[in-house]
């Protein structure tokens, strides 16, 4: 819950009250997808993608940060925001592709979860990507926002493990260093596709979704709802909203920072250079680097996708009740809200539907990473459109900072996107 209006910081305490959504949304970038493009990008070039973890947070937290003050200081999520701006068959699309990308990343996160504990404890792969998929959906369902959201926030102390997994094997860090702080464009077709799914992953649309939505159920849940709707936003709110995004963010970019260093300093250093799932990830990790640090990284495995599975289902539930106008809200009881639990239940038993196919996994995370890059530069440039117009630059006065970061994100992902399809033109999934 957001701190009371005016109320200043006072140590710790109060800080860990601000973090929620913000921490969360971060965490959930993290997910097992991302983890095997994080650790691809370790295993075949070293240390020498290390500066891109640093280059997209401020990118990445600007637009988090817009997004999850619309959410608050509308109490409506993205998609209802966008809809005031975009012609509803635009609209349409967007949803439609988010929910398809969502989909189809839920099924490669659950077969990485499914895969890695069936390596560490055998027994049948399909059983547990349906169990998985399941206990996602029933805690989705049954347990109401304010105690599902704290739930949410301890399982991100999950992706510590990573950091841990990092300094139980030998790393030279001075290499690391000088890796991160000096940036290397390596004139290889395999090394810039390698930064562009990097940057890719790390700004995807569902945490734009997400995190609107979940400040918009925290806003609806503080001491804003006695306030009238068109009375002006309290100053605390932005405060709470940066420090818990940038939090956020910077915990998830440092998780993928520690996971492209451990798999350089043992898959790399190994001569292992191919790398296809987090799955993968974690079993080429056992024989080079021990025991120890095969169990940190399956377990990371695990609890991300634990994090990712109910934040990719709810976003996208969130995006199609705002759009058809259902009653939404996980603080909402199923019986009230059945078309946007049906919503939540559809995506993650699809994904599940999906994992247990014979379609290849890698072709899944291909697809799902365009589809992803495809609908996040038009949402992204409609919303820096919508708070520099005049009228949005009166009603929610961002700072000239924010703004500029925005616009630049903006214009990465265009060229990240760009990059991409163009390098899939030649490259098979």
């Amino acid at each position: 819950m957001r701190s009371e209006a005016g109320r200043p910081f006072k140590g710790s305490a109060n800080i860990l009250r601000v973090l929620g959504p913000g921490l969360v949304t971060g965490a959930a970038d993290d997910d097992p997808s991302g983890i095997a493009t994080y650790s691809q990008a370790g295993a075949q070039f070293g240390y020498a993608l290390c500066w891109t973890m640093f280059l997209t947070l401020p990118l990445m937290a600007a637009i988090q940060i817009i997004s999850a003050n619309l959410g608050w200081q509308t109490r409506r999520g993205l998609a209802h925001n966008l809809a005031q701006h975009v012609p509803r068959p635009v609209l349409y699309g967007l949803v439609l592709l988010l929910v398809m990308a969502n989909t189809i990343n839920i099924a490669a996160d659950l077969a990485a979860m499914a895969d890695v504990l069936r390596l560490v404890f055998g027994g049948p792969g399909l059983a547990y990507t349906i169990g998985f998929g399941l206990a996602c959906l029933v805690a989705e369902v049954f347990i109401p926002y304010h105690r599902y959201a704290g739930y949410l926030k301890f399982l991100t102390l999950v992706l510590l493990v990573y950091v841990a997994s990092a300094f139980s094997v030998h790393v030279p860090w001075s290499q690391v260093i000088g890796a991160t702080l000096v940036p290397v464009l390596l004139p290889d077709r395999d090394y810039l596709l390698t930064i562009v799914a990097v940057l890719g992953t790390t700004i995807s649309p569902y945490l734009f979704f997400w995190q609107a939505s979940q400040e918009a159920e925290e806003s609806q849940l503080s001491y804003r709802n006695a306030l009238g709707p068109g009375e002006p936003r309290p100053d605390r709110s932005f405060a709470d909203i940066s420090v818990d995004t940038w939090v956020g963010m910077l915990f998830s970019n440092l998780v993928a920072f520690f996971i492209i260093v451990t798999t350089a300093a043992t898959l790399n250093a190994h001569g292992v250079v191919h790398i296809e799932t987090a799955s993968q990830a974690a079993e080429a990790l056992r024989p080079v680097a021990g025991e120890l640090t095969f169990v940190l990284f399956a377990a990371g495995i695990i609890g991300t996708g634990l994090l990712a599975v109910p934040i990719l289902a709810g976003s996208a539930a969130y995006a199609v009740a705002e759009i058809f106008g259902l009653s939404g809200s996980l603080e909402l009881p199923a019986s009230r809200a059945l078309g946007f639990y049906g919503i939540v239940g559809a995506a993650t038993l699809g994904g599940a539907g999906l994992a247990v196919t014979p379609i290849d996994p890698i072709a899944m995370l291909f697809w799902s990473a365009v589809i992803n890059g495809l609908v996040a530069v038009p949402i992204m440039i409609t919303l820096m459109l919508v708070i520099s117009s005049a009228a949005g630059r009166q009603k929610f006065a961002f700072p000239r900072w924010l703004n500029a970061l925005g616009w630049l994100a903006s214009a990465m992902m265009v060229l990240v996107v760009g990059l991409f399809l163009a390098f899939s033109l030649h490259t098979s999934p």
